[in-house]
């Protein structure tokens, strides 16, 4: 439960940084807004030649008299519509973060230089990134598309179809929604994909604490761009959680984050040299950044996933 409101906390955090730094706020909002001007063009489109496709699709149906011609191609233009409004809110936060991957790459490193324990920026070309980010967003979509196959069958089985599934679908989309935004952030950090997932994962009420209140907020899509800039601070701060980056002299790390820090965000020295304790959760004993291999600070040398990019 502590951890369901801690990733609550860390929301609420990250749009307090951007109300903070106004100007961030404003340069995190423009890839959600190119994204949404695409897809409402895209939507506009879709609904003005919907009645063309149906016709297209059913050539058998142009002898039949009406009503039956017009219901039937009726429902399959609005089958089409909502099928794409339903891919347009699915899709939505992966494309735009891959359209802002430098501008969130950007404000993930304010974050952690405001913070202080920032990594060490990655000396790869913005296409690599590109690359990547696409790769990555793929390799979620594919699972969030399992498990809608999934809960779209059980949503079939009375009772818990109606109950169950629809609270298994916020959660499984928050879920997923959090590895989206705290990507580039853990990226930085040397976390190859799989292991953000698992990372997650162990930490899951922490997850859905974050993921499942912004899924509620994104589900309007003006709130989306005015909290996108705000929920990408608050998944790196998130990050620093999960994977602390060790300081050493002279990095600037002048608030006290060497020692850790509680859910308040303030210094906690019991939380051990480079590690933070969040919720009553503690990772003591291990050595600053354990995925910091090549270009990245701190720990042992483990798959990169800027090494194994196609």
């Amino acid at each position: 439960m502590r951890d369901l409101v801690a990733g609550m906390g860390y929301l609420a955090k990250g749009q307090k940084w951007v109300a903070r730094h106004g100007r961030w706020w404003g340069f995190g909002m423009i890839p959600a807004l190119i994204t949404l001007v695409g897809y409402v063009v895209a939507l506009v489109v879709l609904s003005t030649r919907a009645d063309d496709l149906a016709a297209w699709a059913t050539p058998f149906a142009d002898g039949w008299g009406s009503p039956w011609q017009t219901l039937l191609r009726g429902a399959l233009a609005a089958i089409a519509f909502g099928g794409g409004l339903l891919i347009a809110l699915v899709t939505f936060t992966a494309v735009t973060l891959l359209v802002g991957q430098p501008f969130y790459e950007s404000l993930c490193e304010k974050v952690d230089e405001t913070e202080g324990g920032a990594p060490a920026k990655p000396e790869i070309p913005l296409w690599r990134e590109l690359l990547i980010s696409a790769r990555d967003s793929l390799y979620v979509l594919v699972r969030v598309l399992a498990f809608g196959i999934l809960l779209f069958a059980c949503g079939f089985i009375p009772v818990v179809g109606q109950t169950v599934v629809p609270v298994a679908g916020f959660c499984v989309s928050g879920f997923f929604l959090v590895v989206e935004l705290s990507a580039v952030a853990l990226q930085r950090r040397g976390v190859p994909q799989p292991e953000r997932i698992r990372l997650l994962r162990r930490r899951l009420p922490l997850a859905l604490g974050f993921g499942v209140p912004l899924i509620l907020l994104f589900l309007v899509p003006l709130l989306t761009v005015l909290a996108m800039p705000g929920a990408v601070a608050g998944a790196t701060l998130l990050a620093r959680d999960l994977v602390p980056v060790e300081e050493t002299e002279g990095d600037g790390g002048d608030e006290g984050h060497q020692e850790g820090e509680g859910p308040d965000g303030r210094p906690d020295p019991a939380a051990g040299h480079g590690y933070r304790e969040d919720a009553g959760h503690r990772d003591a004993g291990r050595p600053g950044n354990p995925y910091g291999g090549g270009p990245y600070p701190g720990g042992q040398s483990v798959e990169n996933p800027y090494r194994s990019a196609p």
